[in-house]
C-alpha cells in the first residue's frame, strides 16, 4: 500500500489567497460609487418637481461634468499629497540615518526581533544594512513606515480613472430619461435599471477588495444606500413642489 512521502506538496501546491488590488481598482470603486448614486439621487429629484425630461437630462449632463471634474481633482490632490508625505518621510530618513545612526540601529532590532529574530541575527542584518546607507533609508521607509514610493504619475492616473469612472456610472441611471420622454416612466426604468447595477457594483466591490465573505451585505448595502438617497430626493421635490 503507498505510503505518504510527507512532502509539502504531496497532494498539489499549497495556494494561498490575498488581496492583489492596487490604485487602480480602488479609483473605479471611489468614482463608480459616486457616479451612480449622485445623479440617481438628483434625476430622482427632479422627477418629482418637473414632468419632461429635458430639464432632468440637462441637468443630469451638467452634474455628471462638475462630478467629475470635482471627484477626479480630488484624486489628483490626494495622489499628489501622498507624494509630498513620502518625499518628506525620505528626507527625513535620510537625515536620520546621517545624524542619529544609533536610533536607527535600534529601530531596526525593534522590527525584526517581534517576529522572532535573533538579536544577534538582526544586527548582522543592520551591519549589512549600514554598507549601503541608501538601501538602509529604503529598508526604513518600507518596512518602519510602511510606504512605497508613487509612481510619478500615479497622481494623474488617479485623477484620470476617478473621473470616468464617475462618467460611467452617472451614464447609467440618466439613460433612460434620454430614451423616455415621460419622467416618471422614466424613473421607474431608471430606478430598476439603476438598482440592479447598484446591487451588482456592491457584490463586485467586496470581491476585488478581498472581502469574499461580505459580497452579498455589501451588494444589499450599497443598494440601500443608493435607493434612499433617490427616495429621499424624490420625497423632498415632491413636497416643495
Amino acid at each position: 500500500m503507498p505510503q505518504s512521502t510527507g512532502h509539502p506538496h504531496a497532494h498539489g501546491p499549497h495556494q494561498e489567497e490575498h488581496f492583489t488590488g492596487n490604485a487602480a481598482v480602488r479609483d473605479i470603486v471611489i468614482g463608480m460609487a459616486d457616479g451612480l448614486t449622485v445623479p440617481f439621487a438628483l434625476a430622482a429629484g427632479l422627477s418629482g418637481a418637473v414632468d419632461t425630461t429635458t430639464l432632468i437630462v440637462t441637468a443630469g449632463v451638467a452634474e455628471i461634468a462638475a462630478g467629475s471634474i470635482a471627484m477626479g481633482l480630488g484624486g489628483y490632490l490626494a495622489g499628489r499629497g501622498e507624494a509630498e508625505h513620502y518625499r518628506h518621510e525620505l528626507a527625513r530618513e535620510r537625515r536620520e540615518v546621517q545624524v542619529v545612526p544609533q536610533r536607527e540601529e535600534e529601530e531596526i532590532l525593534e522590527i525584526l526581533m517581534p517576529y522572532g529574530v535573533r538579536e544577534e541575527t538582526a544586527r548582522a542584518v543592520v551591519a549589512d544594512l549600514k554598507q549601503d546607507p541608501e538601501r538602509w533609508v529604503q529598508f526604513m521607509m518600507r518596512y518602519e513606515l510602511n510606504l512605497d514610493e508613487p509612481h510619478p504619475t500615479a497622481a494623474r492616473w488617479s485623477a484620470l480613472r476617478i473621473g470616468l469612472a464617475y462618467i460611467a456610472g452617472g451614464v447609467v441611471p440618466l439613460l433612460p430619461y434620454i430614451l423616455v420622454e415621460e419622467a416618471h416612466t422614466a424613473l421607474l426604468y431608471s430606478s430598476a435599471f439603476t438598482l440592479v447595477i447598484l446591487f451588482i457594483f456592491g457584490f463586485l466591490k467586496a470581491r476585488l477588495s478581498g472581502r469574499k465573505e461580505t459580497a452579498w451585505r455589501s451588494a444589499v448595502e450599497t443598494t440601500l444606500i443608493g435607493g434612499l438617497a433617490a427616495a429621499t430626493a424624490y420625497a423632498i421635490a415632491n413636497w416643495l413642489g
